[in-house]
């Protein structure tokens, strides 16, 4: 029996990881972006526009491929019940640095407004703790965003 239960862990630690498939991660990444420009619960056009740019560089898409991402993503999260289903698939296929880099650019919608509002600043917050980035990361991708867009006003560090 001991055997049998030894054989059935090393199957399933040798067996392949979750497969995600390729079309959700840039989904869960748009859907986290469009998270983060609703956190206050006023959409701004700065806002969108900073998403779609975001996601067309870093995904390497066309602005119309972009903007039609952005629509799936929006309906996406109209229908989701919890952040679980949009971090579990970006756990599964982006490292550490991956993972990172979206928080700087969760950071760059919530501040595209010039303006940092404290559901913006809590939505950043738990979304690093679902992908497991460090607060002292999530800290310094805050302060790169601000510096990029020549600072903001509100939330707190």
């Amino acid at each position: 029996m001991i055997a049998g239960l030894k054989a059935l862990l090393r199957e399933l630690a040798a067996g392949p990881g979750p497969v995600v498939s390729p079309d959700q991660v840039p989904l869960a990444m748009a859907a986290l972006l469009i998270e983060a420009a609703r956190a206050d619960f006023n959409v701004k056009e700065e806002e969108l526009r900073e998403l779609g740019t975001l996601l067309a560089l870093r995904l390497e898409l066309e602005p119309d491929a972009a903007q039609a991402l952005v629509r799936r993503a929006r309906a996406a999260v109209e229908n989701s019940v919890s952040l679980d289903e949009f971090t579990r698939p970006l756990n599964e296929a982006l490292d550490y640095t991956g993972r990172s880099e979206l928080i700087h650019m969760l950071w760059l919608v919530a501040l595209a407004d010039r303006r940092l509002d404290k559901y913006e600043d809590y939505l950043v917050s738990k979304v690093a703790e679902l992908l497991y980035v460090s607060r002292g990361d999530v800290l310094r991708m805050k302060h790169r965003a601000l510096q990029q867009l020549g600072g903001a006003t509100g939330g707190s560090d």
